[in-house]
């Protein structure tokens, strides 16, 4: 039965029969009317994002999920295989269900999000942050390093990102796998 609760970021909701995750929401008292609640959802099978007002005494169906730790194996490729590193179990996702595919290396540590009901992978999470290797990096011109120019490379893991001018082939950099960009190049 479904239950007045409180909408909190990456809480994962059942409307009208689907799964979607809560990306934003701000509570509003609007000085005529009734107050409500401002929210932006993602769908998480197909990924749409669509935003949806809920009146604040409005009785929704929280899900909910187990987060357990996992281990990227390999591809076949269609679907990456994982490996749930409590229980040594395999299991497999699309490339639709895992967040921040393209940052994924062998042996990556992830974070796989069940619905506990039904034992139903939601989706795979990468870190926030991953350090790659770049092994592909465009020409620096000389004279260009003053400004803020951003130039193309490519990580270990394939994903092609923009870096700033200094950055050259064999320097490791830390990447957001949410925003899917460069954060700053990391010494080792």
């Amino acid at each position: 039965m479904a239950q007045a609760v409180d909408i909190t970021n990456g809480m994962i909701l059942r409307l009208e029969g689907e799964l979607y995750e809560v990306l934003e929401f701000l509570h509003i008292k609007p000085g005529k009317g009734n107050p409500y609640v401002a929210t932006r959802l993602k769908n998480v099978v197909t990924g749409r994002v669509f935003e949806r007002n809920f009146p604040s005494n409005m009785r929704i169906e929280p899900v909910r999920v187990e987060r357990r730790p996992c281990q990227y194996l390999y591809t076949d490729g269609s679907l990456y295989h994982f490996m749930d590193t409590e229980t040594f179990e395999q299991f497999s996702a699309s490339a639709e269900q895992v967040r921040g595919v393209e940052f994924l290396t062998e042996n990556q540590n992830c974070e796989a999000l069940w619905e506990a009901d039904t034992e139903q992978l939601l989706f795979v999470e990468l870190p926030q942050f991953v350090i790659l290797e770049v092994i592909e990096a465009e020409m620096a011109i000389k004279g260009d390093s003053v400004t803020n120019i951003m130039k193309n490379a490519v990580v270990a893991s394939g994903a092609r990102l923009r870096v700033p001018l200094f950055v050259e082939k064999g320097d490791k950099v830390k990447i957001d796998t949410r925003k899917k960009e460069y954060v700053e190049r990391v010494k080792t």
